[in-house]
């Protein structure tokens, strides 16, 4: 007979016979989980597999077709002695040893003669050896001899057991074989079929926790799978590994700068730093800390490169540069990625470095809710574009235990540019991401990444670059812009240019109102508001059509009283004719591609009129005519050519225009455009182009019209004008010579206070 014990270390399972110091079997319950129990189950799992029994739920009761078989070559003889036992063992499974044949039939005998002892009567007691004998020959004839060549079979059970499952068990560990039985409910349940206990102990796990709910061998044999397709997608393991903050001070630029040599001895591991600095220790020395940052890294000869307000997304070279196909799964997006596209390294370690941290990043990201494949491949291929990018700069002739530097200097970092961050991190690179103005800086999370926190913030600064003069502030310098702070943010109070992007509101109302929000700061109009540097501006744009009870003298003098500083008159129509020259027509087709502006291509043209304005107001003219060709609002765009109209026009506005707009500030008095139409001809598409760019940009347009006739409108796809019937229409009107500023106006009520009329 077998000795049957609990292991004093779960790997003893695993030990032949001769090691285990005699006929010992291990038959036990595990109901605790650990990070080792996991371990020695997944193991168990694969030895039973291979020589021994899995049992996944309850084992079937033998079935009619079983039993007709047993009767035919058994009968129905039954006796309860041992002998009658050994014998029909022999008949029923004569490869079974005799020392095993044996042990089983005395081993059944006793869990028989308990039943008996419990009450059972003959009947039940053959019904159970009749069960018993089944089991044995369809489910354990593979393990039911003992062990062969010193190897014991192993069986696994999973699930709570039957009273009939444990005494067959503990015949077949009778026989020669480990036992296994995994309790997911813990040790409770076996109360109700062990409750005097048969040898079948619990294995105590130190620390140990309950199963996860997830927990099962199904899931186990799921994630076998799943770690053997990765194998076959990683291919071959580099041979050294990343020491990632592990040696740090979290002295953020002292760990940058911290020579490479005296990081670590590992020959295995390469020592590199993920840290992200938000804030800065003190403005007066941040820009000297900067240069000292830089000065280091070239004195020590470390690749360096610098990516100013993060990476820029691919341009459409770069992305068709990377070779892809169509794909199904992220394992044959990833695979195929990685094979085509890592291959220019020039040292196959690094290369097995780029592909593990390409595939770890992308396979965790898989993960996040709603990552559809389309989705993932993009972020791929971005990752690919970013990396050929800064490859040269970083690994050019790289070896082990070289360490490059990557720092990521301002500007908000998206979900895509997070992830080539991490991929970095995992690469022979110090990887830092500088944050002075402790800006929102994107969802970037690490378990690696090193966060620090200063109190004092600054506005982004450009690291230092040989032949760039740097600027360094004072302390009156800094004290000044925190005084802008404190004033101008959230106050109500704007100072000069505060705002450098906007976004613009057509505001409904009455004919009356328009009279008096003309004259009012955009400030003072209802639904203004800025976030952070970008306003929202409440602008007018809508036609009068008539004259109020005919009264033609009243009717030009409402209009002389509108016409202020910074407000363009025009008294015919057209103000733009389609066959006026142009210098950037024959160009505009050059200036779209996929509905979208080639900006950089526009500000290099020779044609470019803008060159001379305010950065911020150049880029507020290409936003809105970018937006004005997105909404499509005027009639043909992308379907006969009117999108390059749209361009040539709004990127060749007369000179009076655009100085209107490079003095607009957008927190204040917004500039203003009035047209006069008093006879049958007709507004230009180029007109309506201008008129819906300007409400865009900002501009109070009044289109007063006393004829009633259609003006801009009809080539308009959607009603953005508002439209006022102020009375009677007249027709064949003389306008007179308002000119800009020639008419006193009414004064404010600040005018009247401080006594500063016109």
């Amino acid at each position: 007979m077998f000795q049957r014990k609990v292991p004093q270390n779960l790997n003893d399972c695993f030990l032949n016979q001769q090691e285990r110091g005699g006929p010992v079997v291990y038959f036990f319950r595990i109901h605790a989980c650990s990070a080792a129990v996991l371990a020695f189950i997944r193991a168990y799992y694969e030895a039973a597999e291979t020589y021994g029994v899995v049992i996944e739920g309850r084992i079937p009761n033998p079935g009619e077709t079983n039993l007709d078989y047993y009767d035919e070559i058994m009968g129905a003889a039954f006796q309860m002695h041992p002998g009658f036992f050994a014998e029909s063992l022999a008949k029923w499974m004569p490869g079974m040893q005799k020392s095993q044949r044996e042990a089983v039939a005395a081993s059944m005998y006793d869990a028989l003669d308990a039943l008996r002892k419990a009450g059972k009567n003959e009947n039940m007691l053959k019904n159970a050896y009749v069960k018993f004998m089944c089991w044995l020959y369809y489910r354990f004839s593979g393990v039911a001899d003992g062990p062969r060549g010193g190897c014991t079979p192993k069986i696994l059970y999973e699930g709570e057991i039957s009273r009939y499952e444990l005494m067959l068990l503990s015949i077949l560990s009778s026989a020669g074989c480990d036992v296994v039985l995994l309790s997911y409910q813990g040790d409770a349940a076996r109360c109700g079929i062990d409750p005097s206990g048969d040898g079948c102990e619990t294995f105590f796990v130190p620390d140990g926790e309950a199963f996860p709910a997830s927990f099962s061998l199904k899931w186990l044999r799921e994630n076998r799978k799943e770690q053997m397709k990765q194998a076959r997608l990683y291919g071959p393991a580099p041979q050294i590994a990343g020491c990632t903050n592990a040696w740090i001070s979290g002295k953020g630029f002292a760990d940058v700068m911290a020579d490479v040599s005296e990081r670590g001895n590992d020959p295995k591991l390469f020592y590199n730093c993920f840290i992200r600095m938000n804030g800065v220790e003190d403005k007066l020395t941040y820009q000297s800390s900067l240069q000292e940052l830089s000065t280091v890294l070239k004195r020590a000869g470390r690749r360096l490169y610098v990516a100013e307000n993060g990476m820029a997304k691919p341009s459409v070279e770069e992305t068709g540069a990377i070779q892809r196909k169509a794909y199904d799964t992220k394992e044959q997006m990833l695979a195929d990625l990685s094979a085509s596209n890592l291959k220019q390294t020039g040292n196959q370690e690094l290369q097995r470095l780029m592909k593990k941290a390409f595939l770890d990043v992308l396979l965790e990201a898989a993960k996040e809710p709603e990552m559809r494949l389309s989705r993932l491949t993009n972020r791929a291929v971005y990752l690919l574009c970013w990396l050929r990018r800064c490859q040269k700069a970083l690994f050019a002739g790289w070896k082990m235990p070289q360490v490059g530097c990557f720092i990521c200097n301002g500007g908000g970092i998206s979900d895509a540019q997070a992830l080539f961050l991490k991929f970095l991190s995992r690469l022979p690179v110090d990887v830092l991401i500088l944050n002075p103005g402790r800006d929102a800086s994107g969802g970037i999370t690490d378990d690696a990444l090193y966060e620090i926190h200063y109190g004092e913030t600054l506005s982004a600064v450009a690291f230092p670059a040989e032949g760039v003069q740097m600027q360094v502030g004072t302390a009156a310098f800094h004290a000044e812009r925190e005084l802008d702070t404190l004033l101008y943010q959230d106050s109500g109070m704007y100072r000069n240019q505060q705002c450098v992007r906007a976004v613009s509101v057509t505001l409904q109302t009455t004919y009356e109102e328009i009279g008096i929000l003309w004259n009012q700061e955009l400030k003072y109009r209802p639904n203004f508001s800025t976030i952070e540097k970008e306003a929202t501006l409440p602008v007018i744009f809508a036609k009068v059509c008539g004259v109020e009870a005919g009264r033609v003298q009243p009717y030009w003098s409402k209009i002389q009283a509108l016409v202020t500083e910074d407000v363009l008159v025009i008294k015919s129509a057209p103000y733009i004719g389609a066959a006026d020259p142009n210098p950037i027509k024959a160009h505009a087709a050059q200036f779209l591609k996929n509905g979208k502006l080639l900006r950089d291509k526009i500000r290099a043209h020779a044609a470019y009129p803008y060159g001379l304005l305010r950065e911020e107001m150049q880029e507020h003219i290409l936003d809105k005519l970018q937006l004005l060709i997105d909404r499509r609002l005027i009639a043909g765009t992308f379907e006969n050519g009117m999108e390059y109209t749209i361009i040539s026009t709004v990127l060749n506005l007369k000179k009076e225009i655009a100085r209107l707009i490079q003095k607009f500030d957008f927190t204040k008095k917004n500039p203003k455009l009035i047209f006069i139409s008093v006879t049958e001809r007709a507004f230009s598409a180029e007109d309506a182009i201008l008129a819906a760019f300007l409400n865009l940009a900002g501009f109070d347009i009044l289109f007063f019209v006393p004829t009633g006739y259609r003006s801009v409108e009809a080539y308009y796809n959607q009603d953005i004008m508002e439209e006022h019937q102020a009375g009677e229409y007249l027709y064949d009107l003389s306008v007179p010579d308002f000119g800009r500023t020639s008419c006193k106006t009414r004064p404010s009520w600040r005018e009247k206070l401080f006594k500063r009329g016109n």
